[in-house]
């Protein structure tokens, strides 16, 4: 991005037709590869939802392994208010949280803090909320945690949100149309001055 950012800028200062014609072309690719992209992620979107069940798996599996991964699992199910991939029970893929006798952990058959109904009048953030959470019974469960799965409640929020991702989606494109239409319009300036010469 910034060669491409570079190559644009120098061209139009220096009046250098051939960089302005690399800067046009490359947007042009990038544009294509983007649109192509939102088309395929469209007839894709059932692929795409079981790559993030798989993604959010795997980060559920390895969550005390990394602590970058641990916070991206937090962030999420505390911004959707959501707890796994498809729900709590996924957290039965961790080493830490699964509900298996010979799991000695404290954590066993519990949640990370992070799927917990946060009670607004609490100060001081519980990290042992969810511990045996899972041991009740569903219905007892959605006081205490969240019972939805990250995957679902993301596709919510994105349905939601469709008008102002897409209006995001779009100003970007036209960004990108109006910056080649610029760059062919100044080398064909360029090209007229040098006819004159």
């Amino acid at each position: 991005m910034s060669v491409l950012g570079f190559a644009g800028c120098i061209g139009a200062l220096r009046e250098n037709t051939f960089l302005l014609k690399f800067f046009s072309v490359f947007l042009g690719l990038i544009f294509f590869l983007e649109l192509a992209t939102g088309i395929l992620a469209f007839v894709f979107k059932d692929w795409i939802r079981d790559q993030l069940n798989l993604f959010i798996n795997n980060n559920v599996k390895a969550y005390r392994d990394d602590i970058d991964l641990q916070n991206l699992i937090d962030f999420a199910q505390e911004y959707w208010s959501c707890c796994g991939a498809r729900g709590p029970n996924d957290w039965n893929l961790n080493i830490y949280f699964n509900c298996t006798d010979l799991n000695p952990s404290r954590e066993r058959c519990g949640v990370p803090f992070s799927c917990c109904v946060r009670d607004p009048a609490e100060d001081v953030l519980n990290t042992q909320c969810g511990y045996d959470v899972r041991l009740k019974l569903e219905l007892e469960q959605q006081g205490s945690i969240h019972t939805k799965g990250c995957v679902g409640q993301f596709e919510k929020w994105l349905q939601d949100n469709l008008i102002i991702v897409a209006g995001v989606f779009v100003g970007i494109a036209l960004l990108q149309i109006f910056g080649i239409c610029l760059a062919q319009n100044l080398v064909s300036d360029i090209k007229a001055v040098k006819a004159n010469w």
